[in-house]
């Protein structure tokens, strides 16, 4: 969910983004028991911070500035159309009696607000469209983008150092850990509030936008020969995602997983978009896996509802069968979104702007997916 830069192509994102849909998907489908959902989402998150940061570094490095209008107002074409045709067809069905559920008011301008996770912490997710509870993930990263550009800036002016700006990110995200842990150890909130909240999960997003800040895998100048111990760290992340992936004890999942899971992200994005051609890696470059990542938005915007619509019209069907045909809507659905709602906002966009800048220190390989981030 983010802008195009004129002059790059970072591998392996759409991949990641194929990736990511496919664990909230399958979750979704009904194996969340066996399938951590939430990573999924945990993913984007990252993925958008480091995306969204390497762009306005990008644009920094070349034009001496952020211009805001034009951030927030590409912010709006990426986000804001397909998210409010959906949200509002969803509501439509609901309203109908398509979709199950009652509708709230307060529920649904929560959504068209994009307040949807801090009313779902107080309320949970009754008195919207079913499905459309997954959007409380859109809320916490517009509230994010609300504040980052800023810092961003402000970043920029105090130092010139990539590496200073990722330790004061990395602070940030300390400060997350430690509001997380007061919440639950001191406060005795709910997990919900943990997990849906905006202060609560903004350093899944900060832990990527540190790494468009120093040692970049997508900026030339940021490239660094790899000493052999590094590639040690790949595996070593995986292993730390294992342990977050199963290690129940509520506490440690509601406070520390998160920051387990993006501190281990960052290696496994490094290593993804470096070395693409890697055997791990290669399956992400794949052109249908790279095209699935293409309309991923879409994709996690109509597959719950889908999802609820199946289940309630088609009962009879077997769970793995539901599931399939959920995927086969909800494909037809976003390659339409994409071309008729998406690829013409994206258009728009590209004309606001302006001419090329030229390339300057990135040199960003392989697949043409700049543009999207979760």
């Amino acid at each position: 969910m983010g802008q195009r830069s004129h002059t790059s192509k970072i591998p392996s994102l759409d991949g990641i983004r194929a990736l990511s849909f496919g664990i909230v998907f399958v979750a979704h489908a009904g194996l969340e028991r066996w399938v951590p959902g939430g990573f999924g989402v945990t993913v984007f998150f990252f993925l958008s911070g480091f995306l969204i940061t390497t762009l306005m570094r990008e644009e920094h490095e070349k034009a001496g500035t952020i211009d805001f209008k034009a951030f927030y107002l590409r912010r709006a074409l990426r986000i804001l159309p397909p998210f409010y045709l959906v949200l509002a067809a969803a509501t439509a069905l609901c309203a109908a009696g398509v979709l199950g559920g009652e509708l709230q008011p307060g529920a649904v301008a929560a959504q068209f607000a994009h307040f949807a996770n801090y009313r779902a912490v107080s309320h949970g997710y009754t008195g919207q469209a079913l499905g459309t509870g997954v959007y409380w993930s859109l809320a916490v990263e517009e509230h994010f983008y609300l504040a980052f550009p800023l810092l961003f800036v402000v970043l920029q002016r105090l130092t010139a150092s990539g590496r200073q700006q990722a330790l004061v990110l990395y602070a940030l995200c300390a400060v997350a850990l430690g509001w997380r842990c007061w919440l639950v150890l001191g406060a005795g909130a709910a997990p919900d509030r943990t997990y849906l909240a905006s202060d609560t999960r903004f350093d899944s997003i900060l832990f990527g936008a540190a790494l468009a800040v120093h040692t970049n895998p997508a900026s030339a100048r940021d490239a660094q020969p790899h000493p052999r111990w590094s590639l040690l760290l790949v595996p070593l992340a995986v292993a730390a995602l294992g342990v977050s992936f199963v290690w129940r004890n509520e506490v440690f999942r509601e406070t520390a997983r998160y920051t387990v899971q993006g501190l281990a992200l960052i290696p496994l994005f490094s290593a993804a978009i470096r070395f693409p051609h890697w055997l791990p890696f290669r399956l992400l470059n794949l052109k249908p896996i790279a095209a699935l990542g293409l309309v991923s938005y879409s994709l996690y915007l109509v597959h719950h509802v889908v999802l609820f619509g199946v289940g309630r019209h088609l009962p009879g069907l077997p769970a793995p069968v539901q599931a399939v045909v959920a995927l086969a809507i909800s494909l037809a659905l976003s390659v339409t979104l994409y071309f008729a709602v998406e690829k013409p906002c994206a258009a728009l966009r590209k004309r606001l702007s302006g001419p090329p800048a030229p390339e300057s220190t990135w040199a960003l390989r392989a697949s043409p997916v700049a543009e999207r981030s979760s």
